[in-house]
């Protein structure tokens, strides 16, 4: 089992991809990911959430533990996520992980989400948003195998 990360927009950018693999290299089964990444929608605003949104549902199976990526999301420290990753795990469930498009995601991917977590209340480039979940996930591992990469 890998963690499915599922983002809309463009492939990672050069600098994105560099940062990114320096952490996937690193991380073992399950904390492995695989990126799916879906296209911009061509429509606007509203029209184009509804789009992206039904992209994004449509990659979603029923068991799977879904984790919404939003500012107005509940915050959660590393060692928060690091076991909320390795109960999940425990659990048998798939995680995927979500980044909206530039127009956010409609309630239907709201209502599906197991949790809507927040970075940080300011909002990030959708690039950065992917490295910085990258090395979160990197510190989770290295959290729950008791590594002192993560400091207290």
């Amino acid at each position: 089992m890998t963690i499915k990360l599922i983002a809309i927009g463009k492939k990672h950018d050069g600098w994105v991809s560099e940062g990114i693999e320096r952490y996937e290299t690193r991380l073992k089964k399950p904390y492995a990911t695989k990126w799916v990444l879906l296209p911009h929608s061509a429509l606007g605003d509203a029209a184009a959430r509804q789009e992206e949104s039904e992209r994004i549902l449509s990659r979603l199976a029923a068991q799977d533990f879904v984790i919404l990526l939003d500012e107005r999301g509940d915050e959660l420290s590393s060692p928060q996520l690091a076991s909320l990753l390795n109960n999940t795990f425990t659990a048998g469930r798939q995680i995927v992980l979500i980044i909206g498009g530039a127009y956010g995601v409609d309630d239907r991917v709201h209502q599906r989400a197991d949790i809507v977590w927040s970075l940080s209340p300011l909002v990030f480039p959708h690039q950065l948003v992917r490295l910085i979940l990258a090395e979160q996930l990197y510190r989770a591992q290295q959290i729950g195998s008791g590594h002192p990469y993560h400091h207290e």
